[in-house]
């Protein structure tokens, strides 16, 4: 059997809406063809991924599992073509995704020497996108700050580092050292939860179930420090991370009770390029940790570099 995407694509659209003609718009097809283009999926794959009358539409069990196992069949097609393309146009292109914070120009540096005629790209990812854009083809490999999904991926691990709270320059707690999780109950946290999971259980905003504003998830890292400059709550960064983005009205302190992040590298699993694996050996002997800059002190002080 061979899986027409453009069906699976038709299929995504009915199971995020949930209502055809709402789906069919979003398609900018007739509903009468979706309707016949679900039907002729369903038959190809001998189940019924819908229930359906006239009152809503509903995922049966097989069309739930359809809807977990399709993303990444339409992304990695996604992908497929932005390569052919690249191919197609006589260029030779190798793209390097990186997270805020992390300097990746030794590796780049060294892979460009290696291969005069390749041309070597960067792509800054954000906490939404890190591996989203490995998936998609938009990159080659991406620096990943982990915990990440890797379905799909290979990941190598690189270093771990400490993770640094935000503060305003004015906070009760700025210049008393490092702190622990328990002292920054009371603040609000300027990320999702996700981010940093050992705010579920101390938080009084999660315990007390005070509604979250959705912009809160969305922030990049340049808006959250201006948030915490106007002392609208606390970000927890990556060490590397606060210190390439320090700024003289904050204050930055080390938390001695929570884990490390875990920064790697991450790739598609089933290409074999031999770029990929070049870069991945380049990668682990050039950790990209910006190294000259002063880490945040354990005498009291922030310990940033006012440079």
């Amino acid at each position: 059997m061979d899986l027409d995407l453009r069906k699976l694509r038709y299929f995504m659209a009915l199971a995020e809406y949930l209502n055809y003609g709402r789906a069919a718009e979003a398609l900018h097809i007739a509903q009468p063809v979706l309707s016949r283009q679900i039907r002729a999926l369903e038959s190809e794959l001998h189940v019924q991924l819908f229930v359906r009358d006239k009152r809503r539409v509903e995922l049966t069990p097989a069309g739930r599992q359809l809807l977990c196992d399709a993303p990444p069949l339409l992304t990695g097609a996604k992908a497929l073509q932005r390569r052919a393309n690249i191919a197609a146009r006589g260029e030779e292109i190798f793209t390097v995704g990186f997270m805020p914070g992390l300097i990746v120009t030794s590796a780049v540096r060294a892979l460009a020497s290696e291969h005069p005629a390749l041309s070597v790209d960067v792509v800054r990812s954000g906490w939404e996108d890190q591996t989203e854009i490995v998936r998609n083809g938009r990159v080659d490999v991406s620096y990943v700050r982990q915990p990440v999904n890797s379905r799909g991926l290979r990941v190598l691990d690189l270093f771990a580092e400490a993770r640094v709270a935000v503060l305003p320059g004015d906070h009760r707690l700025a210049g008393k050292g490092p702190v622990s999780i328990k002292d920054l109950a009371a603040e609000h946290l300027l990320q999702h939860p996700d981010a940093v999971p050992e705010w579920r259980d101390i938080a009084a905003e999660m315990q007390e179930n005070h509604p979250r504003k959705k912009r809160d998830n969305a922030y990049t890292v340049e808006e959250k420090l201006e948030h915490v400059a106007c002392n609208r709550g606390i970000a927890i960064l990556p060490e590397s991370a606060a210190l390439f983005y320090r700024r003289p009205d904050l204050a930055y302190l080390h938390i001695h009770d929570i884990g490390p992040n875990h920064v790697g590298l991450a790739w598609d699993a089933s290409r074999r390029s031999p770029l990929i694996s070049e870069f991945a050996d380049i990668a682990a002997k050039y950790p990209p940790f910006p190294g000259d800059a002063s880490a945040p002190g354990e005498d009291g002080s922030d310990g940033v570099s006012r440079r």
